[in-house]
């Protein structure tokens, strides 16, 4: 009897132990498919490598594959050997215009040689893509900002420059030897002879409806350079003159923005032999005046805002540097799109509900004049401060209204234009 009892009792410790071997195994599983699925929920941007242009384009291609209802891939021309000018358009319901939600752009690689920008670009599309849904600042983003991101303005002169070379020129122009970031229509003088890189930015630029602030990222410095680049004293001096815009005040907010959210570029003087920038910012032409350059361009010929930002003391850093220069600039880069989201929007119509197209926005006291979309569109960046807009429509007595604008959301101000009494009037939503 005493060797049956223990039978029973070696059986059941058996049974027990099998009991709680397939309970641990259970749970390791859960716990592998869990970690599997957080890895399919969030994966690794890889910052290990520089992508050449068929690498560059196969990467755009399988985003879209992966996120189709949130990001589109389209080209705006091609370089002069034959590469396509590809951008990534990033937005909750990117095949789809939603009215109101402002536009922005980042460029890259203007110069070829200048390569951080054009990878760090990359990393910001999946950046965006990966975390949309359960980052909250990622989602706000692409919720109410149409995003659109062009790596490389100039792939040839990408694929001659190299890794490692931080200050030569080879690679910087295009393949006909001409610096794209002096080939815009000026300030005061006009080029003649216009890439086919820079017409198809500039064509980008005019589309419908512009863009509301941009920026352009370069490298051999650390900087957030602002308009304008040009002066008037250019052929009296080459620098040292400030060239202020009548947005000056909102340039300079715009490019603290990137700075201070950067960890060392507001610290002014980071790159050896360099100028020392106070606070990390400059005026274009007080640090070094250049005609045909982008950022005026923007500025004098569309609704756009857009700065140039230097990111890197090295032009063409060794790969080796990629996941430090990403992590650096990551949060400065999202910071500076939320900038979109500041001063004044709305709508412009008729009273029958028709949307005015070129209705003029004037601020009191800024001498640049904003119009609307063909959809009536309008967005107007001020930073914190009382102001005196107008609305301007041909045939109709212009509308007028004082507003209050505070950090944060926009003040929405719609304006209605009367087709029977010719005013209009302005509503704050």
């Amino acid at each position: 009897m005493l060797f049956i009892k223990e039978m029973r009792y070696f059986t059941s410790r058996i049974k027990m132990s099998w009991v709680i071997f397939l309970i641990a195994a259970v749970c390791a599983l859960t716990t592998v498919q869990s970690a599997n699925v957080s890895e399919r929920a969030t994966p690794t941007i890889s910052t290990d490598k520089y992508h050449n242009y068929k690498d560059l384009q196969a990467l755009l291609r399988r985003l879209v594959s992966n996120y189709p209802n949130l990001a589109r891939v389209y080209h705006i021309g091609e370089s002069v050997g034959g590469r396509n000018l590809s951008v990534i358009q990033i937005s909750d319901r990117v095949n789809v215009r939603e009215v109101g939600e402002p536009r922005f752009k980042y460029i890259g690689n203007i110069h070829g040689n200048e390569a951080v920008g054009r990878e760090v670009i990359l990393y910001l599309a999946q950046y965006l893509l990966y975390n949309y849904g359960t980052d909250p600042r990622v989602t706000q983003l692409v919720d109410t900002t149409d995003i659109h991101l062009m790596p490389t303005m100039n792939p040839d002169g990408f694929e001659i420059s190299r890794e490692g070379d931080c200050d030569s020129i080879l690679g910087r122009s295009n393949k006909n030897g001409l610096d794209l970031n002096r080939n815009f229509p000026a300030l005061r003088w006009k080029n003649s002879i216009i890439q086919p890189e820079t017409q198809a930015v500039m064509d980008w630029i005019k589309s419908q409806p512009n863009f509301v602030l941009s920026a352009t990222l370069h490298g051999g410095s650390l900087v957030a350079n602002y308009p304008f680049d040009d002066h008037k004293y250019q052929l009296i001096t080459p620098s040292y003159v400030y060239s202020a815009s009548p947005d000056d005040n909102t340039f300079k907010s715009l490019a603290r923005s990137y700075a201070n959210a950067h960890p060392t570029m507001n610290r002014g003087k980071q790159c050896n032999g360099e100028y020392d920038f106070p606070g990390g910012i400059t005026n274009g032409a007080y640090w070094y005046s250049i005609k045909g350059g982008m950022q005026d361009y923007n500025y004098l010929h569309s609704n756009t805002f857009d700065i140039t930002l230097e990111i890197s003391c090295c032009k063409y850093p060794s790969r080796r540097n990629l996941t430090s220069l990403w992590n650096v600039n990551r949060d400065a880069l999202l910071t500076y799109i939320e900038q979109t989201h500041m001063g004044v929007k709305g709508v412009i119509k008729t009273s029958k509900g028709a949307p005015i197209t070129n209705a003029q926005v004037r601020v009191s006291g800024i001498n640049h004049v904003m119009t609307t979309s063909d959809l009536g569109e309008y967005w107007r960046l001020l930073i914190p401060g009382t102001y005196n807009i107008t609305y301007s429509v041909a045939r109709y007595k212009s509308a007028k209204t004082q507003v209050t604008v505070r950090p944060g959301s926009p003040v929405v101000l719609n304006v209605t234009f009367d087709t029977s009494t010719k005013h209009g009037t302005v509503n704050e939503v």
